[in-house]
């Protein structure tokens, strides 16, 4: 039931400019007697920092948070029985303008939602015999205060000579404040929360401060991150201490702030002069790694500043570490990623003038997601903001909230998101609720597009964006991607109405079961038709292509083998580079091992060689990048205009890192059975993997050891799992219930081809053996420097080594010892 509120959103009178200072809102109030219960109920548009009798109220920060204004705002509670006093009482609040009236997304729009920053109060103070009410009105008071420019994308500057002391406390004198206007807004739009609150996590500190000759500090705190930074100085009155905020520094060490873009992320501190003063700001947020701190009094020391790591408040559910640290540092950059773009809304990055809940960047790493964290606030929120909008326009938009009110058209991996994460979430959570509550926006997005399709049942027109940042992509149009963008779309499409099918007929919409089937079948027979040879072999042949495909059920089984084959061979004639971007990447990795291709996936995995997923590790990467080249390796950065450093999407390999080297895969809802069948390769040694379900934990943990595997399995109460031992020489599937786990016993004796390669193997053959390769390759390139393995692998790749030594005769026996040397097993020791 909607409550009866008695407040009203009170403002100044005057609309807001840029550049204005923070409205700060007060009123003073009596208490006879203490309340059995006080409760706060508070939110605003923009942010809010209230404060009672002097005391900041609650532990969250950058409340309420941003949703869909115009459909649903959250009103936050709070319990501040303990803070009441009998007798004279105050309340205050600061309000700064946050996503509300605040610069938002790249043409950097005012205003978008309000003109000013308003207030909503409401004090609840509940007695034995009656309950009495405090809310906002035209008795508050409202001035400014210390807190002057703020915004989400320019910063805050904190101007302490200009605080008022004791604002918020009773006695104070406002009589040169002004009386509160009050400001029209629905109402019905307040709700109680539905996502978590955005909270402080965690605070790191400076791992190195380098001093400029001019004065100013470079401060590294080793990891790039969501939040901001707290100092502690003392100094005279009236010195200012600027922070500036960038993710990557310049190969000078000077800030590197253009993947900033137009954001100027500069926090201020003017100093009250008053001994040590404590200092961070309320009003925005940042995404860096680097602050070039400029007119610090004295001497900087580590101790004078702390990083403080910001975003929603969620439990952390997977974990996953390996014997490679690049891999299991690719992980933990995933895993940062996700934590700095959970800030309320789950964004594409946040540092840029940009910071937006695009759907094809949360639909691409949804899998990854839901292993990682607890998501189902944060989810069920942005998925209730969505359905609210797209209500409203009828089309799903490209990012939510829809800030720019664009008429954004249906397209694959993107607007499909109100299908796809909507099943995600139930497959994960097994809660068929989720289901219900988005079955209408589930169902109007699918019908749309079924509307679309030409008359041979080809999603074949409007716009897509494709394979989004293919790195063969033009850097200036990153939908140009090399695989057909239709193709593309009909796929994914194929995908959307078999989840309809079976979501419909979950719920017992069994006639909607039927006509989500029907449609299911038109679409997989018409991609089929279109796009596939009876061989196996697509139109279109593209790593993205191949991998949508095979991972999509698109196939048959001896289409799938030929497919697979033609997929690895791309793979292997791209040297092992990533030549996908957010429609492939997800799936590629899956599809080559699903089709008995393990190698080349984990020669893909492995790769170091720009573009590929290692290769930002090996430039000091803490999180996963926009572009995989977004810094080049003499530390440049790639300028496109699109070179974030902290972007998740592509960290959807993570996936299958949990499913096919950890070896964790959910087989029902809500894991109430699962598959365990890790599948060692690419030199790893040993691996664990574990997910907190809604059942318990389940784990995984593998190691090899002088030939042989010891696996150790963890099924928690209620469920049951099929353990599949790897490399086992029985091959034994076992069924295992509740409890721990573990098999020891002597390998297959060929666990992989890795080292079994010998001089009168094929080229193909060893450029495939991870071990043997990077042995051979350096022992080629002596010997044929410059030489392209991609034209010699076309040309011979199904002839033996030993024909190498006919294209260099005057050298043939040098050249013959030394591959022989690369190949022989004491080489790898």
């Amino acid at each position: 039931m909607q409550p009866q509120w008695q407040g009203t959103f009170i403002s100044e009178a005057l609309p807001a400019a840029a550049g204005d200072p923070a409205a700060y809102f007060r009123r003073e109030f009596d208490v006879a007697e203490p309340p059995r219960r006080a409760i706060l109920r508070l939110t605003a548009l923009g942010i809010v920092v209230a404060h009672l009798n002097g005391v900041r109220v609650g532990e969250d920060v950058l409340s309420p948070g941003w949703t869909s204004y115009r459909h649903q705002l959250d009103v936050l509670s709070y319990d501040v029985t303990d803070l009441i006093v009998p007798g004279r009482n105050a309340l205050g609040a600061v309000v700064g303008e946050g996503w509300a009236s605040g610069n938002l997304t790249w043409l950097n729009q005012r205003c978008n939602y309000s003109d000013r920053p308003a207030l909503f109060a409401e004090l609840e103070l509940s007695y034995a015999d009656r309950t009495e009410v405090v809310a906002t009105d035209d008795r508050w008071r409202v001035s400014t205060g210390g807190v002057r420019d703020n915004g989400i994308y320019a910063g805050e500057t904190f101007d302490a000579r200009l605080e008022p002391d004791g604002w918020a406390l009773t006695g104070f004198d406002d009589e040169q404040w002004s009386t509160a206007s009050a400001y029209a807004w629905e109402l019905g739009t307040l709700r109680e929360p539905v996502a978590p609150p955005i909270r402080r996590q965690e605070e790191l500190a400076p791992v190195e401060i380098r001093s400029t000759t001019d004065g100013r500090h470079i401060v590294d705190f080793g990891q790039v991150l969501s939040g901001w930074v707290r100092l502690s100085v003392t100094g005279p009155a009236g010195t200012t201490v600027t922070l500036r905020h960038a993710e990557l520094l310049t190969p000078t060490g000077e800030l590197e702030r253009e993947t900033n873009r137009t954001a100027e992320a500069t926090d201020r501190y003017v100093l009250r002069g008053a001994g040590r003063e404590t200092w961070e700001p309320q009003f925005t947020f940042h995404g860096f790694r680097y602050v070039e701190v400029d007119g610090w009094p004295g001497d900087l020391v580590a101790d004078d500043l702390r990083a403080v790591v910001v975003h929603s408040e969620m439990t952390r559910t997977g974990w996953f570490a390996t014997s490679s640290d690049l891999v299991t540092k690719l992980h933990d950059n995933t895993v940062w990623s996700m934590r700095g773009n959970f800030v309320g809304v789950p964004t594409d990055c946040p540092q840029r003038d940009e910071r937006l809940g695009w759907t094809g960047d949360l639909n691409a790493f949804a899998p990854t997601g839901t292993f990682l964290y607890d998501v189902r606030g944060v989810l069920d929120s942005w998925l209730r903001d969505l359905s609210a909008e797209q209500a409203e326009t009828g089309n799903v938009p490209w990012f939510v909230p829809d800030v720019l009110s664009n008429v954004c058209t249906p397209t694959a991996l993107w607007s499909d998101v109100a299908v796809n994460l909507p099943w995600q979430l139930y497959q994960e959570y097994g809660d068929p609720e989720i289901l219900r509550r988005a079955y209408a926006s589930m169902t109007a997005f699918v019908r749309q597009v079924e509307a679309l399709l030409d008359d041979r049942d080809l999603w074949s027109s409007g716009f897509q964006f494709g394979d989004w940042l293919d790195p063969n992509a033009p850097a200036k149009d990153p939908s140009a991607s090399t695989t057909d963008r239709y193709l593309i779309a009909q796929a994914y499409f194929c995908r959307t109405t078999a989840q309809m099918a079976s979501a419909a007929e979950l719920l017992g919409k069994h006639g909607d079961a039927e006509q989500f089937g029907a449609l299911r079948d038109r679409v997989r027979g018409a991609f089929r038709h279109e796009y596939v040879a009876p061989s196996g072999r697509l139109v279109c042949e593209s790593v993205t292509a191949y991998a949508l495909a095979i991972s999509l059920g698109l196939l048959d089984p001896e289409q799938r083998s030929r497919a697979g084959e033609r997929l690895a061979l791309l793979v292997e004639q791209a040297g092992y580079t990533i030549q996908t971007g957010f429609a492939g990447t997800p799936l590629v990795t899956d599809a080559l091992s699903s089709t008995g291709h393990l190698t080349a996936a984990y020669r893909l995995l492995l790769q170091e060689q720009c573009p590929s997923f290692l290769y930002p590790i090996t430039q000091g990467a803490t999180t996963i990048w926009e572009r995989w080249d977004a810094v080049q390796p003499d530390g440049t950065l790639n300028s496109t205009g699109m070179t974030s450093l902290n972007h998740y999407a592509l960290g959807a390999v993570a996936d299958w890192l949990h499913r096919v080297v950890g070896g964790l895969q959910r087989l029902e809802p809500g894991w109430r059975r699962f598959r365990v069948a890790p599948e060692p390769g690419g030199g790893l040694t040993w691996a664990r993997t574990a997910h907190e379900t809604v059942h318990g934990r389940v784990g995984c943990s593998w190691s090899i050891e002088d030939g042989r595997m010891r696996l150790d399995v963890q099924v928690p109460s209620g469920t049951r799992a099929d353990v599949v031992l790897p490399a086992d020489p029985e091959a034994r599937v076992v069924e295992v219930g509740p409890g721990e786990h573990c098999w020891q016993y002597d390998l297959a004796p060929v666990l992989s081809t890795a080292g079994t390669s010998t001089f009168e193997s094929s080229l193909r053959e060893v450029y495939n053996d991870a071990t043997a390769w990077p042995r051979v390759s350096a022992v080629l390139e002596e010997y044929f420097p410059g030489a392209s393995v991609e034209t010699a692998l076309g040309l011979f790749g199904d002839s033996p080594m030993s024909t190498l030594v006919d294209f260099m005769p005057e050298r043939a026996t040098d050249l013959e010892r030394d591959v022989r040397a690369a190949l022989a097993p004491e080489a790898s020791a």
